[in-house]
């Protein structure tokens, strides 16, 4: 399936989160997550801009350590389709395991957005966005979905996504990243902690 493109900006910014909370072959979840952003920029491309590094409970509650997160703003030629391998391949390297859905890692790599692309389509999008909270924890697509049908739910994406694309603006929702992030609960975005 071809990707389609609604953005007149073939030059997009990948929006790609972070996160890790267990030990890798890279060291502890910082040194991991660190080097994963070392190795993005090599495999998509140089010019990025990072977030802090933030700490951020087990989501969901209970499920593990806290993590640390961040996001990273990346110019890149390269399609969703393209960057997907990419990211499971730099996960794989890290020592990924996907035993359990929602469970602890030592790297999460999620392509949170590539400028104004919807893929596969508006529909399947929209099927996947709207799925009820329960079926989130029991099933996953198969396919990319994009942007990510759980950006606008998480603040542990929201808050370092706005700290590299406050005014990137959802082509489906049409809210910006800083508008997402201020629509969460107060407490939930108090709980992502700057490291």
């Amino acid at each position: 399936m071809s990707q389609v493109r609604y953005s007149l900006d073939f030059d997009a910014h990948a929006l790609i989160a972070l996160g890790g909370n267990a030990m890798s072959p890279w060291g502890d979840p910082t040194a991991t997550v660190l080097r994963a952003i070392s190795v993005l920029t090599k495999r998509i491309g140089p010019d990025v801009v990072q977030s802090p590094l933030y700490v951020t409970p087990a989501f969901p509650a209970g499920t593990g350590p806290n993590f640390i997160n961040a996001v990273i703003r990346i110019a890149t030629p390269l399609t969703a389709t393209e960057i997907l391998p990419v990211l499971h391949d730099i996960e794989a390297m890290a020592d990924r395991r996907r035993d359990l859905r929602w469970g602890q890692r030592t790297l999460d790599l999620d392509l949170i957005g590539l400028g104004a692309d919807i893929f596969p389509d508006v529909d399947t999008y929209k099927y996947w966005l709207g799925l009820d909270a329960s079926k989130q924890a029991e099933i996953a697509p198969d396919q990319l979905i994009l942007p990510h049908p759980r950006v606008q739910d998480r603040s542990f994406v929201l808050v370092p996504l706005a700290d590299v694309a406050p005014d990137w603006m959802h082509p489906v929702l049409g809210q910006t990243a800083r508008q997402m992030r201020d629509a969460r609960p107060a407490s939930e975005v108090k709980s992502v902690v700057r490291l």
